[in-house]
């Protein structure tokens, strides 16, 4: 792993993620609506949350929801009016939506901001009181809370996706022994063995049962298969968020919202890398096993995994070793291959500083790995 700096950030602050002036009050007027309505009208808002979340995030090419009959309009002083009947029942996506399969996220926005345009004041809360239940139920309704955890950033990058050692908080847990490891616990006292449901390594991240690899990449779960859909679940997590703040911009004031986005991205990051990292050894172990066998000499081609901090997403750096043809495996050409990689890499502006250095850092593991011995450039 690389050296760190000492710039830190804990999942309660998210200092670097303080929002406008302007969102922070926003979030707060329809907080204060939201508080001023009925217990009544809030479960009403709260089951239609929860049919436009589930919509927008399985991509239904089209959902209704429903206006309450009267809404509270100003919370200093609780007046209520009537929603006017003509307008409860709302359709977002047409009959065009649902034979192109668009996007329900976009024809969603789109129909609460043609109800922000309503003369009506009680049809503009209402589309506002919508929103605002649909981007909390995302946040706090279909998301898990994790741990309070710090991350540092490793030197050289801005964002914090290391987790600090030594700040484990022993969690005890009635479970199986198959479910949980077994810690030694303090002798003198009497202890015995302390029941915990997952490894050191885990605990240091926000959702500690997505963590599939440790500080030196060693698979911590059965397989590769099972790695990667831990790192599906938690792009899905930040995908959930995504859409929120897409509905609702100014839920990025949310406190758990800051939180969950901190815990979650260092995360995601950290084991994005760490499986593209597993996998890369994974092909070199696979070519040096192949030249063992004489199976590589009619042409080898790459596709080295890494991933990108800007999409999220896993990707592959396709490139030439041996070109096609009756030509001998000689490790060198791997070293050679990759060395003209790595400088094409280290211009390539399209990937963000610290993409490429990840990537870097690939490319430098498949050179050493057959005999190259060239630094790791910054």
């Amino acid at each position: 792993m690389s050296d760190t700096n000492t710039v830190t950030q804990t999942s309660s602050a998210v200092a670097a993620d303080n929002p406008p002036s302007h969102l922070r009050q926003e979030y707060d007027a329809q907080q204060t609506l939201w508080n001023a309505q009925p217990t009544l009208t809030q479960r009403f808002f709260e089951a239609q949350a929860r049919k436009l979340a589930d919509a927008v995030i399985q991509r239904l090419p089209q959902t209704r929801f429903t206006l309450p009959d009267k809404v509270v309009v100003a919370g200093a002083t609780a007046e209520s009016q009537i929603v006017p009947p003509d307008f409860r029942e709302q359709l977002a996506g047409g009959l065009i939506d649902r034979l192109t399969r668009a996007d329900i996220g976009a024809a969603l926005r789109q129909r609460l901001a043609e109800l922000d345009q309503s003369p009506n004041r009680a049809i503009v809360v209402s589309a506002g009181l919508v929103r605002h239940a649909t981007v909390t139920h995302m946040v706090n309704g279909m998301l898990p809370s994790g741990r309070s955890v710090t991350y540092q950033a490793a030197e050289g990058e801005e964002l914090p996706t290391l987790p600090v050692k030594g700040e484990i908080e022993p969690e005890s847990a009635i479970t199986a022994t198959t479910d949980a490891i077994a810690e030694e616990g303090e002798a003198d006292a009497g202890r015995g063995e302390l029941l915990v449901p997952y490894v050191p390594a885990a605990r240091r991240f926000y959702l500690p049962q997505w963590v599939a690899f440790d500080d030196n990449d060693r698979l911590l779960v059965n397989s590769v298969n099972e790695a990667e859909a831990h790192v599906a679940s938690m792009q899905r997590f930040i995908a959930i968020l995504h859409a929120a703040v897409a509905l609702a911009p100014y839920v990025v004031a949310d406190e758990a919202y800051q939180q969950k986005r901190y815990g979650m991205l260092g995360q995601l990051i950290n084991q994005g890398r760490a499986l593209a990292r597993y996998q890369a050894r994974e092909i070199i172990n696979e070519i040096k096993h192949r030249a063992a066998a004489q199976d590589l000499n009619r042409g080898l081609s790459l596709s080295l995994p890494y991933f990108d901090d800007q999409t999220l997403q896993m990707r592959a750096r396709d490139f030439e070793i041996i070109p096609a043809g009756r030509i001998m495996f000689v490790p060198a050409f791997v070293v050679r291959a990759t060395r003209e990689e790595h400088a094409k890499v280290a211009q390539d502006t399209r990937l963000s500083p610290s993409t490429r250095k990840h990537l870097l850092v690939e490319l430098q593991m498949l050179e050493q790995a057959f005999g190259g011995t060239a630094p790791l450039s910054r």
